[in-house]
């Protein structure tokens, strides 16, 4: 199991599992943000506590998800799906950077090219640890 918090404490996620590789977008939201994202579904390995506040990106026609932070120090703490998929789950990713360093240190990392293409980049083989190097 895996948990973050923001920089207040006030609001946290746990993540149960092996998170498995770890996205960077490039997203107009995401590169401002300097998120990493863990993915699974609310209510199943995903849980959040404490007060969140949301943003949905007016600028989309129909937007598909909503970004959630703490209203008292800001950090962004997640993103959900503001649509149900076919079985009725609704998708989310929680914040990696939230977490411990040491804890998803040695993650792997794959890049999304969510400005352009919304397609997967090629591997460059790093991993948490060295972003922050």
């Amino acid at each position: 199991m895996l948990d973050g918090s923001c920089h207040c404490g006030n609001a946290k996620w746990t993540l149960e599992g092996d998170p498995g590789s770890i996205t960077a977008c490039n997203c107009t939201l995401c590169r401002r943000y300097g998120t990493l994202w863990a993915y699974d579904y609310e209510g199943e390995r995903i849980t959040l506590a404490g007060k969140t506040t949301s943003y949905v990106r007016a600028d989309e026609k129909s937007p598909s998800l909503e970004i959630l932070f703490c209203p008292t120090c800001a950090g962004v703490v997640a993103w959900r799906g503001l649509h149900l998929d076919k079985r009725g789950r609704r998708r989310m990713a929680v914040n990696l950077r939230l977490a411990e360093p040491e804890l998803v240190a040695d993650l792997p990392i794959d890049h999304f090219d969510g400005l352009d293409t919304f397609e997967d980049l090629p591997s460059d083989g790093r991993c948490v640890r060295d972003l922050w190097a």
